[in-house]
């Protein structure tokens, strides 16, 4: 018989009917912005699938709304969130789309900034408020947001990796999962790190390359209480 975990058998702690579309949504509308960084002015939520057939009436676009802002799956401003963010000078947009061969619960968020490129993050909310990052502007990956991670994409080099991960010895921290993503002579690193890691590594093994892109995300006590 199957192990089943508290999450499982009586749900995260949320506001809204439903783990996936609202406390999944608000996960990854706050893991999104995480990933894309601030300062974005507009957020065009592409939703698919399930998504696009019940979002207004599942709040999944209120929790994705709030997810952006910051909110927590918890956190009952979520029932707000559209005034918060008209309040906010936050603009936003929802459109339904066909993203292929993807998850049903799936979210493409596009963060639009004055002063950048805008920067995309697509996600899929895939049930007891779990979720999982599968495209991070063009780069495809598979992300959880379970863990403190380093998110590097880069021109691939001969040697890279071990000075990164040379890097982590020296500094006492333990890599939990890593893998490479080769598109050509792109890499992009996905390495999950395990207990506390201080947002300074990134500068650390900013020293070692010139990254394309590189981001350090930690999840709060919120995110890590749907670890299972």
């Amino acid at each position: 018989m199957k192990d089943f975990s508290l999450l499982e058998v009586l749900g995260p702690i949320m506001i809204g009917p439903s783990s996936s579309h609202t406390a999944g949504a608000a996960r990854l509308g706050r893991m999104g912005s995480k990933i894309a960084g601030p300062n974005f002015y507009k957020v065009v939520f592409e939703l698919h699938g399930s998504f696009a057939k019940t979002y207004a009436g599942h709040g999944t676009d209120k929790a994705l709304l709030a997810g952006v802002m910051g909110f927590t799956p918890s956190d009952e401003r979520i029932r707000d969130s559209y005034a918060l963010a008209v309040e906010s000078g936050l603009e936003f947009e929802f459109v339904e789309v066909d993203l292929g061969y993807v998850h049903p619960n799936t979210v493409r968020m596009q963060f639009m900034y004055k002063d950048q490129e805008t920067f995309y993050v697509q996600g899929s909310s895939i049930g007891g408020g779990n979720i999982i990052i599968t495209d991070i502007n063009g780069t495809e990956i598979e992300y959880r947001g379970e863990r403190p991670t380093i998110i590097a994409k880069y021109v691939d080099k001969r040697g890279i990796l071990s000075k990164i991960t040379s890097l982590f010895s020296i500094s006492g921290i333990n890599i939990a999962n890593m893998s490479v993503i080769r598109n050509r002579k792109i890499a992009t690193l996905v390495c999950e790190l395990e207990g506390e890691v201080d947002n300074s590594i990134v500068d650390d093994i900013n020293r070692l390359y010139t990254f394309d892109f590189i981001k350090f995300i930690s999840p709060g006590k919120e995110d890590d209480a749907y670890v299972q």
